[in-house]
C-alpha cells in the first residue's frame, strides 16, 4: 500500500454535514495535491449487465447544488446533475467490468478493477484519489483513501456516484432494447421481484451473473 493513503485525512468518528462537503478535497489541497479525484461505482448489486465506475475531478471549491448519493436522487434529478457535472469537471471518466469479468473475479474486485480503469481514463490525470468504500482499487502511484459512505461526506464522489449510475442506466437502458421481457429499463437489472419472474419464465439471457443467486 502507498503509505500516503494511511495518512490522517479525518476520523472516522468525524461528523459531516447533512449533504456532501468539500473538506476532504480541501485537506488533500492543503497537503499539495492539486487535482484529487472522487470515484464511486454503480450496479455492484445488479443480478446483471456491468458493473460502472466514474472518477470525477472537480474545481476547487465547486459545489453543485443538489450533488448527493445518487441512490437518493430521482432519475430525472441524476440525470440533470449529471449533466451540470460533465460541465464544471476539470476531467471526468468511466470504466467498468462485464458480467463474464465478475464471474471470473468476483464482484469486489471487479468493482476494484472497474474503479481502476476509470482513474487510468481520467485526462488530466488525478494526483490523488478518494474512493467510496472499504477498499482501494490498485493504481500504480496515486496515492488513494478509502471513505466509507464517501457518497454522503465527499462532494466529489457523491458526483462520480452520479456518473456512474447514470452511464450504467443509460447501458441498461439499451439492454432493454435487446432483452425486453426482463424490465431493465426500470428495474436496471436489480433483483425485484418482477426480475425474479422473468428469470423463472424466461431464464438467464448472456448478460446475466451467472455467479449471483438467479432464483
Amino acid at each position: 500500500m502507498n503509505p500516503e493513503s494511511t495518512f490522517e485525512l479525518f476520523s472516522e468518528a468525524e461528523s459531516f454535514g447533512e449533504r456532501p462537503s468539500i473538506v476532504l478535497e480541501q485537506r488533500c489541497r492543503a497537503r499539495g495535491w492539486t487535482a484529487v479525484a472522487g470515484v464511486d461505482e454503480a450496479g455492484r448489486g445488479s443480478l446483471c449487465g456491468p458493473v460502472v465506475a466514474a472518477a470525477v475531478i472537480l474545481p476547487d471549491d465547486c459545489l453543485i447544488d443538489g450533488v448527493t448519493d445518487s441512490k437518493l436522487l430521482p432519475p430525472e434529478k441524476r440525470t440533470r446533475l449529471a449533466v451540470e457535472i460533465k460541465r464544471h469537471a476539470l476531467a471526468f471518466a468511466t470504466g467498468s467490468c462485464s458480467p463474464d469479468e465478475i464471474d471470473r473475479m468476483n464482484i469486489l474486485r471487479a468493482a476494484l478493477e472497474a474503479m481502476r480503469r476509470a482513474v487510468a481514463a481520467l485526462r488530466p490525470p488525478a494526483d490523488f484519489l478518494l474512493i467510496d468504500g472499504n477498499f482501494c482499487p490498485a493504481v500504480d502511484g496515486t496515492p488513494a483513501r478509502a471513505v466509507v459512505k464517501g457518497d454522503l461526506r465527499s462532494h466529489s464522489i457523491a458526483a462520480a456516484s452520479i456518473i456512474a449510475k447514470t452511464t450504467r442506466d443509460a447501458w441498461m437502458a439499451q439492454l432493454h432494447e435487446e432483452y425486453p421481457l426482463y424490465g431493465w429499463d426500470t428495474n436496471m437489472g436489480y433483483a425485484t421481484p418482477g426480475h425474479y419472474l422473468s428469470l423463472s419464465r424466461h431464464g438467464p439471457t448472456p448478460h446475466h451473473r451467472r455467479s449471483f443467486r438467479l432464483s
